[in-house]
């Protein structure tokens, strides 16, 4: 009569069974080893992104909260300040100014007339600089996506106005757009560009399309070169014509690029800051929310914490808007680079 042996039962079975747990056991070790190692090394780092970052936007949300010290203008006393409330916030969103006969509209001129003026001209300029950078940006990175001799250099030499401080392009556009500069000896008028509002917006505009427009090239033609060239073999056999192409496959695989691109220039956009204060110091319709921040910083800096994070809090939704309904998400993005790659 023939016995069966149970698998426990084999030769060398249990041991094997046992070596297998502590190999397991000895993987689950090692990973737990680098778990610790690598958030020791990376703690550091979050130390000082904590400092750097989350201690001034925790401050400056206390600040928002305490009165600035000056004169009381209902006892003319000096004020040492304290606690104040929301009243730093109802000031600017309701232009509401303390006068000696209690709160009341913030006169015309004053900073606090200027809130809603300023967050007007700053999307206004947002939205139009976007525009047009994102439309050249996009034809920019059609055309540096070719092959054809010279394009490294090309691509090098269409950075060099982005490459260029901020504060040395708008100087630089002052002088151009100045009574006696090129813009009017080119085109013999006698515009005072910076001396009323549309020349000095449209001043403004085109000094900030033509030093971001090659960021915006630079990370659409990122987007381009991650579509397989496949497709567009596949498209041509099928006889798509070269609109068809450019509709039904380059915007919609580029579209993560765009979006995440778009989001970049957008956020930075509104905070714009040395462009309107050089060229124009904010005069004439060009004062933006950075530009009232910094102004009511020499008048008191509660005040300003203030409109700060109002500010923070205005970019805060336009971001989330993008990234939650729009499709700006940079993780979206690299995973579709993967993907292109891997194909």
């Amino acid at each position: 009569m023939s016995t069966q042996l149970e698998p426990e039962a084999l030769p060398g079975r249990k041991g094997a069974h046992k070596g297998g747990e502590n190999k397991e056991v000895g993987q689950d070790r090692k990973e737990k080893t680098q778990g610790r190692v690598a958030a020791l090394l990376v703690a550091p780092t979050l130390i000082v992104l904590a400092i750097v970052i989350l201690y001034p936007v925790i401050n400056a949300i206390f600040m928002s909260f305490q009165q600035d010290e000056g004169l009381d203008p209902v006892t003319g006393s000096f004020v040492a300040g304290g606690f104040a409330g929301f009243a730093n916030y109802i000031h600017w969103l309701f232009q509401q100014c303390e006068t000696p006969t209690g709160a009341a509209s913030c006169p015309p001129g004053t900073l606090g007339a200027q809130f809603w003026s300023a967050t007007g001209v700053t999307f206004f300029f947002t939205v139009v600089t976007v525009f047009f950078e994102t439309i050249l940006g996009f034809w920019m990175a059609l055309i540096m996506a070719r092959t054809f001799r010279g394009r490294s250099v090309l691509r090098a030499a269409v950075l060099v106005p982005w490459a260029i401080p901020t504060a040395v392009t708008a100087k630089l556009w002052f002088f151009i757009f100045a009574f006696d500069g090129i813009v009017n000896t080119l085109f013999n008028t006698e515009i005072l560009w910076t001396g009323s509002q549309g020349p000095a917006q449209a001043a403004i505009i085109i000094a900030d399309v033509w030093k971001t427009t090659p960021f915006m090239a630079l990370l659409i033609l990122a987007g381009l070169q991650m579509i397989p060239a496949e497709v567009y073999e596949a498209a041509k056999v099928d006889g798509a014509s070269a609109w068809q192409r450019f509709r039904l496959i380059t915007l919609p695989l580029v579209k993560p690029a765009l979006m995440v691109a778009i989001l970049f220039r957008v956020l930075d956009a509104l905070r714009m800051y040395d462009l309107p204060a050089i060229m124009t110091g904010g005069a004439n319709g060009t004062t933006t929310l950075s530009i009232l921040v910094v102004n009511q910083i020499r008048v008191g800096f509660n005040s300003a914490a203030a409109l700060s994070t109002i500010t923070f809090l205005i970019i805060f939704i336009v971001a989330f808007i993008f990234v939650r309904f729009l499709g700006a998400s940079a993780v979206e993005s690299a995973s579709f680079g993967a993907r292109g790659k891997t194909k």
